[in-house]
């Protein structure tokens, strides 16, 4: 059992991790600029240790980089990059879908991710512009948190998390913020039609197929990046990220 000293440093270490993440994704912070931390301490309301936590972590995730002088700077990305971490999670994801279909999925957990397969239906409206736009953005998580779950591996869950938590490569990370952008709504209708097939592939125990549509299914992250850059750059400081992406 954790001890309340423990659990209170842990508590303190996530929130400084989600404030530093929220910064530098934000563009408050630019690329290649040190990261300052009695200035972040002071921002975040919190002390130094958890902060050097936070800033070790987020440079695994990719974010920030080591400085020579000491210390972490924002690091910059290309658009290279952002397509390479979105193939990244397609490819585990596949790998997922391939092995829970080729391993079969426990009845319980078959049950429940078609059931947030239904939840997303009631999303849809008459019209996209009526959608459930942030019920989505919300479930579509929870898809595919439970989609990585499904071969019953550990390991397989923690790499995709992992994988997801790159610059850019979440499921949600061109969808946030973008409720009233039309082009993005009705993205959505092909990529719930994907969902449907992915899980109906996984239960029919169509490993090579239900691996296809989930790399396709992760591709639909890199049509909406490219929509934002080459269709409507105004749309940029809206995404969180792209501040550090350069054209």
């Amino acid at each position: 059992m954790k001890r309340a000293a423990d659990t209170k440093r842990d508590s303190q270490t996530l929130k400084a991790l989600l404030g530093v993440r929220d910064l530098v994704l934000g563009g408050d912070v630019p690329p290649g600029e040190r990261l300052s931390e009695a200035s972040l301490a002071d921002r975040l309301g919190i002390s130094r240790t958890p902060l050097r936590a936070a800033l070790a972590r987020l440079e695994q995730e990719g974010l920030l980089e080591q400085i020579p002088s000491g210390g972490f700077a924002v690091r910059s990305f290309t658009m290279a990059d952002v397509f390479d971490a979105i193939e990244i999670r397609g490819v585990l994801e596949g790998t997922a879908a391939r092995l829970a279909a080729e391993r079969g999925v426990a009845p319980a957990s078959l049950k429940a991710i078609k059931q947030l397969v239904t939840e997303l239906d009631k999303c849809f409206r008459d019209s996209p512009e009526d959608m459930l736009f942030d019920r989505y953005v919300e479930l579509n998580a929870e898809f595919h948190v439970a989609l990585a779950a499904l071969p019953g591996s550990d390991m397989m869950r923690r790499e995709v998390e992992r994988a997801t938590q790159l610059p850019f490569a979440s499921p949600s990370s061109f969808l946030e913020k973008q409720e009233d952008v039309l082009a993005f709504r009705l993205s959505l209708s092909h990529a719930q039609r994907q969902h449907r097939e992915i899980v109906s592939a996984i239960e029919l125990r169509e490993g090579t197929r239900a691996e296809a549509l989930a790399r396709e299914h992760a591709r639909l992250a890199r049509h909406n990046l490219e929509f934002v850059m080459d269709e409507d750059r105004s749309l940029i400081s809206r995404v969180p990220g792209l501040a550090l992406v350069s054209a």
